[in-house]
């Protein structure tokens, strides 16, 4: 009896197939399996609870190729950590343009007359402070923003929720009771058109939970044209700041 056959897939955190480490991802109600590579060059698997770690290390083996096309690419776009100071006159992005930060006596941020106003904070406070202010906002701008897309393809209840979701733009939750599509608190310094890509490439995956070629069928059908914002929110995003703060204000 092999380590296969007393073991079962979703058992396991991490899946190593030669000298791809693989986090494996709890199955849900996915039908396929499917490997993703995220923005920092991280690999996912997702596959059914039905699926074997025989069946798994197949599937990667067949998509070896496809897996380290997609790894130098990753190389190429993701640039060194985009790093923020908490000083005035730091600017920060809301939609596609840049404010500057400007210390007030506020209790909170506030984007006013073309400024983002905060408390006198330091660093990780501050920080904190944006990504509350990010989501809020966000949250509410994308309540509106989605309801078009959502409409567009059959669904106008999805709901939308805004996270911190790490490397990832978006997600998608698809149950019996729930349509739910999150964004990354981080996506709202995106210009509108990639935010609209990223809603829609997250909408698809309501109904396709791969990237077959269905799903990038669908959207087309729902955004034509979408390879140039594809290709855009691969280029800026190695820009957009996730979070991070410098240390020493000064440096």
């Amino acid at each position: 009896m092999t380590a296969t056959d007393t073991v079962r897939l979703h058992d396991l955190e991490t899946l190593t197939v030669g000298d791809l480490v693989f986090t494996v991802e709890p199955p849900g109600n996915r039908t396929t399996i499917e490997v993703v590579v995220e923005r920092d060059a991280t690999l996912i698997l997702k596959a059914p609870a039905s699926a074997t770690i025989e069946r798994a290390e197949a599937f990667v083996a067949s998509k070896r190729p496809w897996i380290y096309r997609k790894l130098a690419l990753k190389d190429a776009l993701v640039g060194p950590p985009v790093v923020k100071r908490f000083v005035n006159g730091e600017g920060f992005a809301y939609l596609g343009r840049s404010y500057r930060l400007r210390f007030d006596e506020a209790s909170t941020v506030r984007l006013d007359r073309g400024r983002f106003l905060v408390p006198p904070v330091d660093g990780d406070t501050g920080a904190s402070l944006m990504k509350d202010w990010y989501a809020e906002t966000g949250q509410r701008w994308l309540r509106r923003r989605i309801q078009p897309w959502a409409a567009r393809l059959g669904d106008p209840n999805v709901a939308v929720e805004v996270m911190d979701l790490g490397y990832r733009w978006g997600s998608a939750r698809s149950t019996d009771e729930t349509q739910r599509v999150n964004i990354h608190w981080a996506t709202l310094q995106l210009p509108p058109s990639l935010i609209d890509y990223v809603l829609v490439h997250e909408l698809a995956h309501l109904r396709e939970d791969n990237h077959a070629a269905g799903f990038w069928s669908l959207v087309a059908q729902t955004m034509p044209g979408y390879e140039a914002n594809k290709a855009n929110l691969a280029a800026i995003g190695k820009s957009v700041w996730l979070g991070e703060v410098a240390t020493d204000a000064s440096e």
